[in-house]
C-alpha cells in the first residue's frame, strides 16, 4: 500500500508540478520536492513489500525498504537537479551571430542575398546574407550586423595566405 502511495505522489508530480512547492522551503535543496518524495515512498514499499515476499520477517524488510527507498530518493534528487540545472540551450538568434564567422553556402549577389551557415556553441544557425561584394559559396565570411531576423551582412574573412 505504501508503495502505492508513492506512486499516486509520482503521478501528482508529473501532472501538476511540484505539489509541495513552497511547504518545504525552509529546508534547502531538492530533497523535500513531491518527485523525491514520492520515488522514496514507493521505493520503500515496494522493496520492503518484496523483501517479505521472500519471506524475510519485518524486522529485516523495514531497512532494507527503507535503504531501497534512499537509493531511489538520491537517483530522484539527481534527477531533478540535472533536469533544472542542464541549461536552457536557448533559441539561437540573429544577434547571437553578430562578430562570428561562418561559410557561404549560396553565392551572393552584388545587389542580393545569399545564404551562410554560422556555427554558435555547436548549432548551425542559416541565414539569408549581404555583402558590399559578390561572394562565391564556400569562402569564409564575418557577420557585421544584423538587417532583421533572418539576414546579416557579411564581409569576406581576410585570409594572409591570399595578400601578398
Amino acid at each position: 500500500m505504501i508503495g502505492v502511495i508513492g506512486l499516486v505522489l509520482l503521478a501528482l508530480s508529473l501532472v501538476l508540478g511540484d505539489v509541495f512547492d513552497g511547504a518545504f522551503d525552509v529546508l534547502a535543496g531538492d530533497v523535500f520536492s513531491s518527485a523525491v518524495l514520492g520515488a522514496f515512498v514507493s521505493a520503500t514499499g515496494f522493496g520492503a513489500a518484496a523483501v517479505q515476499g521472500f519471506g524475510a520477517p519485518t524486522a529485516i524488510a523495514l531497512p532494507v525498504g527503507l535503504a531501497a527507498g534512499v537509493v531511489f530518493g538520491a537517483f530522484a534528487v539527481w534527477l531533478t537537479r540535472l533536469i533544472r540545472d542542464g541549461g536552457s540551450d536557448a533559441t539561437l538568434t540573429t544577434d547571437d551571430a553578430i562578430g562570428r564567422d561562418g561559410r557561404v553556402v549560396t553565392a551572393i549577389p552584388a545587389d542580393g542575398f545569399g545564404v551562410v551557415n554560422i556555427l554558435i556553441g555547436g548549432h548551425t544557425l542559416r541565414l539569408n546574407a549581404k555583402a558590399d561584394h559578390p561572394i562565391q559559396p564556400g569562402t569564409q565570411v564575418h557577420v557585421t550586423s544584423v538587417l532583421s531576423p533572418s539576414a546579416v551582412t557579411v564581409a569576406p574573412v581576410w585570409d594572409e595566405i591570399d595578400q601578398p
